[in-house]
């Protein structure tokens, strides 16, 4: 079993969350998110690995032939797709509150009134 894949899932994760806690800036902290979503893109294909093996195509293969596993890559697309809407959202809620509070400083930020 190879170990590389978790190594780089764990160290992608805590540089992200690392980022997160000393972010000062919103668009910052949703990169850094960014980060710790793509640790879960590289954990959820490490799982799904399975060495020697091929695609999971069937047609015209000897039954028995390894293959990887395609329920792990559909959640790793789905996991792609959640994260990128996620990240639209979060960038799209920082433009505002820069609107509004002319700062991206989480730091800054006050209850909005009105």
């Amino acid at each position: 079993m190879n170990y590389l894949p978790f190594a780089v899932t764990a160290w992608l994760f805590v540089i992200g969350a690392y980022g997160i806690v000393t972010s000062r800036n919103l668009i910052h902290l949703i990169v850094c998110l960014s980060v710790i979503q793509s640790s879960t893109y590289v954990l959820l294909l490490s799982i799904g690995y399975v060495a020697g093996a091929g695609p999971p195509v069937f047609a015209n293969v000897p039954p028995g032939t390894p293959a990887v596993d395609p329920i792990v890559q559909a959640m790793a697309l789905t996991d792609i797709v959640v994260g990128a809407t996620v990240t639209a959202l979060l960038l799209a809620m920082a433009v505002q509150v820069h609107k509004h509070l002319k700062t991206l400083d989480p730091r800054q930020d006050r209850p909005m009134e009105g």
